[in-house]
């Protein structure tokens, strides 16, 4: 799904106990809360099916979902590959709709979303980060990916990341918005183009 990046610095964690029982922890912020950087625009499910073939995801992988908006990339991995996701969003809305999303499909024991400040968010655990942001925020965050362990895969939804090489992309049209998308992978280490 579409995921716009939104930074904050309150934190929500969903409990790893029983999937039907998701609840959140609330605490109070440290400093004054930032707005969302893009507006939210939800990834069509056949791109996020592409998107989460491209990272071969293996049970194993542990998937960072940054700007997750209402969870959908990280209800379809845990369902696809049994494996664990996390998802960070700044908007207090997506983090409720996310947290609805992962009560609905009972994944609560492998999904978890924080209300998070992506460009602090430390991205060494993943193996697989997932992107739907606008070209310069993808930009802002290499110093953050060139962090990841080698082999990790970078999986992007519509725009690249300047001046660095894609291993592969792939050009679709939607059968759900009769749109032409375009989905980017990459893997640590990012490769800078020649």
């Amino acid at each position: 799904m579409h995921r716009i990046v939104f930074a904050t610095l309150l934190s929500l964690a969903l409990p790893v106990a029983s999937p039907a029982s998701a609840q959140v922890k609330a605490t109070k912020p440290a400093k004054p809360a930032r707005t969302p950087d893009c507006v939210y625009v939800g990834t069509p499910h056949d791109v996020i099916d592409k998107m989460l073939e491209l990272a071969d995801l293996k049970k194993d992988d542990v998937v960072y979902d940054l700007g997750c908006g209402d969870g959908r990339i990280m209800v379809a991995a845990a369902r696809r590959a049994g494996c664990r996701s996390v998802g960070y969003d700044i908007n207090p809305l997506r983090i409720e709709e996310a947290l609805e999303n992962i009560r609905t499909h009972g994944v609560g024991r492998l999904v978890t979303v924080e209300q998070e400040d992506i460009f602090t968010v430390d991205l060494r655990p993943a193996s697989v980060v997932m992107l739907y942001l606008l070209p310069d925020m993808n930009l802002k965050l290499v110093p953050q990916l060139e962090e990841l362990a080698p082999g990790s895969r970078i999986v992007i939804h519509d725009y690249d990341i300047e001046g660095i090489e894609a291993d592969k992309s792939v050009t679709m049209t939607s059968l759900e918005d009769n749109t032409v998308h375009y989905v980017y992978l990459y893997t640590a280490p990012l490769k800078k183009e020649p």
